[in-house]
């Protein structure tokens, strides 16, 4: 059967009818269609290009920000932040594919990017005087961490804190600020270090059929010769690993997760890992001891 568009559309409520910056959305397109016009000179690719480029412009809150699709907050959750800073920091730096975008549409790319940097630096979350990572959303006006989903209450989150990192270690000459968010989010990552762990495949996994799932069912093992991991969230008041249901109960460890949302989130991983590599370089390159 064909299924028109149009027909599809007018099915939606208003919410699913508009675009979205979230699950790396619009600026992964934007940088797509400039390669494309770059390599065939299709006009039709360059204006598709520039006319995103123009729409994430235009969503920028007052805070600097970006939205992602269930809050309206500070999101940097599905690399809606990052994502959309690694775009413009690539126009800036003057990557050759995006050398069709005028001047005008560059200098509101970099002022743009200024104020997301100037916001992502604010909203490190201070423990007892301490730098140390960053949740998936903040508030717009207040810069605290907030929730989104039931099972995303506020939290420091490992995966999100290792992509803004390695996003403003790309920035060339970091001043002062930038060079002490990094230093301070490495010695988080240090210190959040979860050892003797393991996170595996539950090769018994009876619920299989019932959730309909490609997704194994996990369990945390003990490992002594496990490589350091680390939770999806911390608590801010203890940096103690939790987890959390869609009834919007905080729980501290993967058994006491339901099997739907154990087997459908990411709740351990190794992200900083990534970003603990490249600090030696990064430091080097910047002449820092």
């Amino acid at each position: 059967a064909i299924i028109e568009p149009d027909s599809v559309k007018k099915l939606l409520n208003d919410h699913y009818k508009k675009s979205t910056l979230d699950n790396r959305n619009t600026y992964s397109q934007v940088e797509y269609l400039a390669q494309a016009y770059q390599i065939t000179k299709e006009e039709a690719f360059k204006n598709a290009a520039l006319k995103g480029l123009d729409f994430i412009l235009s969503q920028q809150r007052n805070s600097g920000g970006w939205r992602g699709w269930d809050i309206e907050a500070i999101t940097y959750n599905d690399e809606v932040m990052t994502g959309i800073m690694n775009l413009l920091l690539d126009i800036k730096g003057g990557k050759e594919y995006f050398n069709f975008i005028d001047q005008e549409r560059k200098d509101k790319a970099e002022t743009a990017l200024q104020k997301a940097i100037d916001v992502t630096l604010k909203c490190q979350i201070i423990i007892d005087g301490k730098k140390t990572g960053w949740c998936q959303q903040h508030d717009h006006q207040t810069l605290m961490a907030i929730g989104a989903r039931t099972f995303e209450l506020p939290g420091i989150s490992s995966l999100e804190s290792a992509a803004i990192v390695k996003f403003l270690m790309r920035i060339k000459k970091p001043n002062k600020e930038i060079i002490d968010a990094i230093n301070s989010a490495i010695e988080w990552f240090e210190k959040s270090k979860i050892y003797g762990i393991r996170v595996v495949a539950d090769k018994d996994d009876s619920l299989k059929s019932e959730y309909n799932s490609r997704r194994p069912d996990r369990k945390v093992i003990n490992d002594k010769n496990a490589p350091p991991i680390w939770a999806r969230f911390y608590e801010i008041e203890t940096n103690k690993p939790f987890f959390c249901n869609r009834d919007g109960i905080k729980v501290y460890s993967l058994a006491e997760v339901l099997p739907e949302r154990r087997r459908g989130y990411g709740w351990y991983g190794y992200w900083p890992n990534e970003v603990l590599n490249l600090y030696p370089k990064w430091k080097s390159i910047n002449k820092l001891k």
